[in-house]
């Protein structure tokens, strides 16, 4: 039986928060100055200087995703990682999107040279975690994502999981702090793949090496 590695997409394999933000100024006069990953006190109209409500920020969100993923450029060194692990173990691209940017979201990645099962979801990734180790028969397992909710989330439902924080932007990961419920943070794909490498390789599931 394979290993797993289930990654996010946004800033772990694709950066998109300095093209949200170019394009945030370019097509709506607004800034995009982010203070964590809240984004909903880091965006302010130009005109007046006034917080982007979140009903609109999310609007904002969905009129980039999918029409301007092109913008979105390629993590140093992540296509390199992935096809090194690919070697040994299963890969899914696990997604916050809608399901109507799955295709979308494929197309994107294999314009980078990454080409692997994409699954989106809504919500915690807790559940579609647990679901995926499941379907591949409950193997070793790495799950690697930039937002804490997440980790928290799969560590909930799926404590079994090695859980590596990473965010792949410098300018966003310098005013981040670790997430409590990670096992690891590493911001550079260098660094993850031999964490993740080292991982399988020991063939212990969290829990059971955490034991």
């Amino acid at each position: 039986m394979k290993p797993l590695l289930i990654t996010d997409c946004d800033e772990v394999l694709l950066h998109m928060v300095r093209h949200f933000g170019v394009w945030l100024g370019e097509a709506h006069d607004i800034d995009f100055a982010p203070n964590g990953t809240d984004f909903s006190t880091s965006m302010r109209r130009r005109g007046d200087g006034a917080l982007v409500e979140r009903e609109t920020m999310w609007a904002m969100l969905d009129g980039f995703f999918p029409a301007e993923m092109e913008r979105q450029t390629l993590v140093p060194h992540a296509r390199e990682a992935l096809a090194a692990i690919a070697q040994v173990a299963d890969i899914v691209v696990l997604t916050n999107l809608g399901d109507h940017c799955r295709d979308d979201r494929i197309a994107q990645l294999a314009t980078h040279g990454i080409a692997h099962r994409v699954e989106c979801n809504q919500g915690g990734k807790g559940a579609p975690v647990a679901r995926l180790v499941a379907e591949h028969g409950n193997p070793v397992t790495v799950f690697v994502d930039d937002l804490e909710q997440h980790h928290e989330s799969v560590a909930k439902h799926a404590p079994q999981v090695h859980r590596l924080h990473m965010i792949a932007e410098p300018d966003l990961a310098r005013q981040v702090a670790r997430a409590p419920h990670a096992h690891a943070r590493i911001d550079d794909w260098r660094e993850a793949e031999a964490w993740i490498a080292a991982r399988f390789a020991a063939g212990l599931t969290a829990d059971a090496a955490s034991g």
